[in-house]
This record gives structure tokens, C-alpha cells and sequence, in this order.
């Protein structure tokens, strides 16, 4: 009794601690803000220094938030408040980034107040005596042909800014694109301490949904399933940056395009015995987010695995993920290593297609696009953007496969999120080389 006793405990605990733990709201707080606090005093001087800006001007009205000005509020401030103005800059005589709010009070702990009302009632005459005690060489803005994430400044606060700028600063105002966008994709060693959790959720999420926990062929439709993923993350205290989808693969006369597993996807389809289940699915959880795609295959009566033709189809996006990971150079670009994996995938008899994105505080996040669905001969822009270090990206591509058996090709459509450290590629949580399988009998 005693033996067995320990058992169910020891049972427990490693149950217990085997499940990510979602921390509470207050420690998710604390989280976020430390890691701010370690962006602002280890990475922001880093960036300024690697893109010779010497001022950053973030200006944002509340509700329409900049996506960058988001990244850079405390926890407790859910929006900007009314005008928000930050000022970031980098003193190469006392080497050091001062980090200073247009506002009467600090934003966070980084970030202190320096409008003195009494010297300058109006808001924008203290952010000009900022900019003429400091004579920047560059006074950067969020504009930006190429990432939406970096032309956070709308148009009636760039009018007033010249306005109110001095002519003879007016010719060193230039795009803080390049500053912009390394401060959103670079990931800290903190971040990359947290992002296994995160991944692992989703992993753990994913496994969960594609069981006989959650599936009861003949019963259940993709929809229910899609309204599991969403309700679980909710119930988890999590959050989500995209609604997931469910898509099936089966022995009929449907062709399985691009488009059909994300928008035209047949509605309340029952999942049945021998069909191929896709997700896609995320989550967001302490200001990061996650994007991963995988595969279940609902088992038949009598059988213990999926077909050898279908899992010899996931072999092939294992090996399209290798291909692609493996041009992760420091310096190229998206463009670059999207064309040379292609070219490599095709000499290998693979049929690719490759839509690879950056990831972090965003979903879809700032950095080099690597290919989209529609667009494999490269993107002009994004995709023109070079690879740095400590980055990471959600490698997200598919290939397509005859099945014999049922005379039609399959699209093995992966996702995973992993981290360029600027030697060697990983993928931060593991990734799919095996179906799923889902046993109900």
C-alpha cells in the first residue's frame, strides 16, 4: 500500500510538472517588464550604435498606437496616453542612451519624464528644445515604405513634427526603418529563455486537440475543433494573435490548394477515419507569439500507423525545413536564401513551396521575408532585408506529394518557430518529424 502510494504520487508530480504553468496575470506583469528593462539598457544602445542614429523620435496618439511604440509601454499601460512622445538618444561623448518621455510622468522604469510645464506649457515646444540642446546628426521616424511595423507615425503628427522642427534640422530627418526593425526582431537571452515555454504550450496544445480526447470521428467537424483551440487558450489564461484553422486531406476528388486550407476550407466538415488533419495555430503569451503548423492522421480500424505513402509525403517538408535552415548565413538576404533553397529542393525531386516569416513580437514580425505562398520568385522589399543574429522565424513552407493510392497529390504544409543564434539555426521548442496519431478504438 505504501509502494503503491508513492507511485501515484511520483505520478503526479512528474504530471504536474511535465505542463507548462501559465504564470498570473501580476507575474506575467513582472516578466514583461523585466524583459523591457533589458531591451532598453542592453539592446537599444547595441541597435543605435549598429545603425549610426543618434536620435529616435517615437510620436503616438492613444488608439493608434505605433506598432513599435506598443513593444516599449510598461505592462500596466494597456494604450498610449493621449499624444505620447519618446525620445531616444545615444550620447557618444557620455556613452550612454537617454531615454526620455515627453509626458509629465515616466513611462515604466526606463523611460523618465522630461517636460518641465512650467518652462514649456506647449508639449511640442519641450520636444524642440530636446532636439536643439542635443543637435542629433539623425533624427529618426518611424516611416517605412517596406515594413508596416516601422511606419508607425501617421501623417498628421509627421506634419506637425516638421512644423515645429528647425529648419536646419529638417535636412537630417530620415526613416528609423533599419532601427525599427532590429529592435522588433532581435530576441534577448532572456526572451530566448522563455520562448521554449511558449512553444511547448502550443506543442502540448496541439497534441491535446488532435487526440481521441478531443476527436470522435464521425462526430466531431473541423470547426469544433477549430472552437476547442480557441476556447483552450482562453481557459489557459492565454491569448491568441490569429483564429486557428483545421483543414482535411482524404481519398476523394477535392484538390488540396494553398488557399483552400486558409480561406476556402469546406465548414462543419466531420472528421472521419483515414483523413489527414492540418492546424495552424498560435499563441501570445508574455508579448511573444508563436506560429506553428503540424499533421494528424486518424487511424482506421486495424491500422497502427499512417499509410507509408503519407508519411514518406511529411518526410519530404522535414527535409524542405533542412534545406531552407540550412542557408541561414549572417548577410543574406530573404530573397537569397529563399531562391537557393528552391533551387536546392527542386534538384532533390522535392515540389517546394516556401513562405517563411520572422517571429516574435509579432506573429507575423519585421525582418527578411523568405518567400510568400503567392509570390516564389522572391518579394521585393521585406524580402531584399538581410539576416541578422539572434533572430527567430516561424519556418513555414509545404511540398506536394502523389499519393498513389488515392490518385492525388498531398500538401504537407509545416510551421515551426526557431531561433538564428548568427552561427547555427535551432528550433527553439523541437519540431514535428512524426504524425500525430489520433486512436479512437
Amino acid at each position: 500500500m505504501k509502494k503503491h502510494s508513492i507511485l501515484l504520487l511520483l505520478s503526479f508530480c512528474f504530471l504536474h510538472f511535465s505542463q507548462a504553468q501559465v504564470l498570473s496575470e501580476r507575474e506575467q506583469s513582472r516578466v514583461v517588464d523585466e524583459i523591457l528593462n533589458e531591451r532598453f539598457s542592453v539592446l537599444l544602445p547595441q541597435l543605435m550604435q549598429r545603425t549610426g542614429i543618434d536620435m529616435w523620435v517615437i510620436i503616438s496618439r492613444e488608439y493608434n498606437e505605433d506598432p513599435v511604440l506598443k513593444t516599449m509601454l510598461p505592462s500596466t499601460w494597456l494604450s498610449a496616453r493621449r499624444t505620447t512622445m519618446l525620445v531616444f538618444y545615444n550620447d557618444t561623448i557620455k556613452k550612454q542612451v537617454e531615454k526620455l518621455a515627453i509626458a509629465r510622468y515616466n513611462v515604466g522604469e526606463s523611460i523618465k519624464a522630461a517636460w518641465d510645464m512650467t518652462r514649456f506649457p506647449d508639449q511640442w515646444d519641450a520636444l524642440k528644445d530636446i532636439v536643439q540642446t542635443r543637435e542629433p546628426r539623425k533624427i529618426a521616424l518611424n516611416t517605412s515604405v517596406d515594413f508596416g511595423h516601422a511606419d508607425g507615425l501617421d501623417h498628421s503628427h509627421y506634419e506637425m513634427f516638421m512644423n515645429m522642427l528647425p529648419a536646419k534640422f529638417k535636412t537630417r530627418v530620415v526613416s528609423a526603418e533599419s532601427l525599427a526593425v532590429g529592435w522588433l526582431e532581435s530576441r534577448t537571452e532572456r526572451e530566448m529563455q522563455v520562448y521554449p515555454q511558449l512553444v511547448k504550450i502550443s506543442h502540448d496544445i496541439i497534441a491535446e486537440g488532435f487526440s481521441a480526447k478531443v476527436i470522435t470521428p464521425g462526430i466531431t467537424t473541423t470547426d469544433d475543433l477549430v472552437w476547442w483551440f480557441r476556447q483552450k487558450v482562453t481557459s489557459m489564461g492565454l491569448s491568441t494573435w490569429f483564429h486557428p484553422s483545421v483543414a482535411v486531406q482524404r481519398n476523394d476528388t477535392a484538390n488540396f490548394e494553398h488557399l483552400r486550407s486558409f480561406s476556402n476550407r469546406p465548414k462543419d466538415d466531420v472528421i472521419r477515419p483515414g483523413d489527414l488533419l492540418h492546424v495552424d495555430f498560435g499563441i501570445t503569451y508574455l508579448r511573444l507569439n508563436t506560429d506553428v503548423q503540424q499533421h494528424a492522421y486518424v487511424l482506421k480500424p486495424g491500422e497502427t500507423d499512417a499509410p507509408a505513402s503519407i508519411k514518406k509525403a511529411f518526410a519530404s517538408s522535414n527535409r524542405l525545413q533542412d534545406i531552407l535552415t540550412n542557408q541561414f548565413k549572417t548577410g543574406r538576404s530573404g530573397n537569397e536564401m529563399l531562391l537557393a533553397a528552391i533551387k536546392q529542393a527542386k534538384s532533390e525531386g522535392i515540389v517546394p513551396s516556401i513562405y517563411t516569416h520572422p517571429l516574435g513580437l509579432h506573429g507575423h514580425a519585421a525582418g527578411p521575408t523568405i518567400g510568400m505562398w503567392d509570390k516564389q520568385d522572391g518579394v521585393p522589399g521585406s524580402g531584399d532585408y538581410k539576416l541578422y543574429p539572434n533572430t527567430a522565424y516561424s519556418i513555414e513552407l509545404n511540398s506536394s506529394t502523389l499519393i498513389p493510392e488515392w490518385g492525388k497529390e498531398i500538401r504537407i504544409m509545416l510551421e515551426e518557430d526557431g531561433f538564428y543564434d548568427g552561427k547555427t539555426f535551432r528550433y527553439i521548442g523541437g519540431r514535428q518529424q512524426k504524425m500525430l496519431l489520433v486512436k479512437y478504438f
